[in-house]
């Protein structure tokens, strides 16, 4: 029960509100050290309820300050707009019997009116390190008194080359007493390095290993032979796996766009997210999902992050992600608090080296499924290795007409006799050889 925790009445009232009852592994480790003032480096699977673990010890600190607000006492940094706009509302949501307030700024969003929210001072500023540069670098922002600095998705945040940015802003709150850092991933060297410069002596919460997936989310791949095969593949899911809501990721905005046009094409109720849309259709879009006006978007890596969306069941790779942590965001959008979900890879030819590199990474073997109604010829490397990739094969040399190349053996060259005619420059007439001039005496 959240009533074991050292929170303030007002804000146990607001989890009564919500019918929050038992915590979540990550919320029951991390909210008693974080109460305490401890700096936390925590990495828990996403969907894990770690919004809740640093928000309710963060108004906690706050919630008996004076009514008026004259400073920003908390920091919030996320990488992407839409996880910022889900850490507001879930502040909001806790904050609600409190004097609290928040406010957010991130990219996509007018200037000004940013800078006429900061004027007011909300008690907890949430947003993404680029545009709160902007905003201080303008002189609109200020840092001075911030006594708690959360780093959400700090993964994802070093991934998108916030690294500098996130250090700089820490640095611009020299009054900071505690940091909370939180991510999916255990991130790899360019974390440690972000962690050994701004936690001070951290307590490291490992609340999940990278293999440790949503429990009830399947993982399947379907091997197709290019990509008019996966689109044909995509329809054929779409059509008949049982789902309340999708998500087609893909590698680039082109194909995105591709995808989602043969959607609508096929009266599939669609939109698409990707770099390239303004705020404005990237919030219609996540709006008409979450709504039910649309069952399926199709996004790029941007929508991979802090997007939760209730009845989220099925994920269609139809690029392979990059990169092991990639693919744990991508499919952690299904399967979370218990759900089922299906997670669903297309393979083709040039895809099938970096499943297997990302099956070694997670520690796991993804189940083959094959659809006869759409099934195609490949079917995946005749010869693999020991660690599961493509087993090559060393082409033999040809000449250009195609037949094979032999090389034929050089003859060693004949050292020339010590009193043979030397040949001319241009081949005609023997040269006569020098006597040797007489040694001086």
């Amino acid at each position: 029960m959240f009533s074991q925790f050292a929170l303030h009445e007002r804000l146990l009232k607001a989890v009564a509100a919500l019918n929050f009852e038992e915590p979540t592994p990550v919320q029951a480790a991390a909210i008693p050290l974080a109460l305490q003032g401890r700096d936390l480096r925590v990495t828990a699977k996403t969907g894990s309820g770690k919004t809740a673990a640093f928000v309710l010890p963060v108004l906690n600190r706050l919630v008996d300050l004076k009514q008026k607000r004259v400073e920003i006492r908390a920091l919030v940094l996320l990488p992407t707009r839409e996880l910022a706009q889900q850490t507001l509302k879930e502040i909001e949501r806790f904050a609600q019997f409190t004097f609290i307030k928040a406010g957010m700024i991130t990219g996509g969003e007018d200037f000004k009116e940013q800078a006429a929210m900061l004027r007011k001072v909300p008690d907890i500023l949430v947003g993404t390190p680029g545009r709160m540069l902007e905003q201080l670098n303008a002189g609109n922002l200020k840092l001075e008194h911030v006594q708690v600095v959360v780093l959400d998705e700090a993964d994802r945040m070093l991934d998108m080359g916030f690294s500098e940015d996130v250090e700089r802003l820490c640095g611009e709150c020299p009054s900071r007493e505690q940091t909370l850092l939180f991510s999916a991933t255990t991130g790899g060297a360019g974390l440690r390095d972000m962690i050994g410069k701004v936690l001070k002596d951290p307590e490291h919460l490992m609340l999940n290993t990278v293999s440790q997936l949503n429990d009830g989310t399947r993982q399947q791949i379907i091997t197709a032979d290019h990509n008019q095969h996966k689109e044909q593949i995509v329809q054929w899911l779409l059509a008949n796996e049982t789902y309340q809501k999708a998500i087609i990721f893909t590698n680039t905005r082109v194909m995105a766009d591709r995808i989602y046009g043969h959607l609508v094409a096929k009266d599939v109720k669609a939109f698409v997210l990707h770099g390239d849309k303004d705020q404005k259709d990237r919030k219609l879009a996540i709006e008409r999902l979450k709504q039910g006006g649309a069952k399926v978007l199709v996004a790029t890596d941007v929508a991979a992050r802090g997007l939760d969306v209730d009845g989220l069941d099925l994920v269609i790779n139809f690029d392979m992600p990059r990169s092991g942590d990639e693919y744990v965001h991508r499919i952690g959008r299904t399967g979370r608090a218990g759900n089922e979900g299906l997670a669903v890879s297309l393979i083709c030819h040039g895809d099938w080296n970096l499943m297997s590199s990302i099956e070694r990474y997670l520690k796991q073997s993804f189940e083959r499924r094959v659809i006869k109604e759409v099934k195609g010829t490949y079917s995946g490397p005749k010869k693999v290795k020991a660690s599961g990739k493509a087993a090559g094969v060393k082409k033999k040399k040809t000449d250009k007409k195609g037949d094979k190349k032999v090389v034929a053996k050089r003859k060693p060259t004949a050292k020339p006799k010590p009193n043979a005619p030397l040949a001319s420059a241009d081949g005609l007439a023997p040269l006569k050889r020098r006597k040797p001039a007489p040694a001086a005496e």
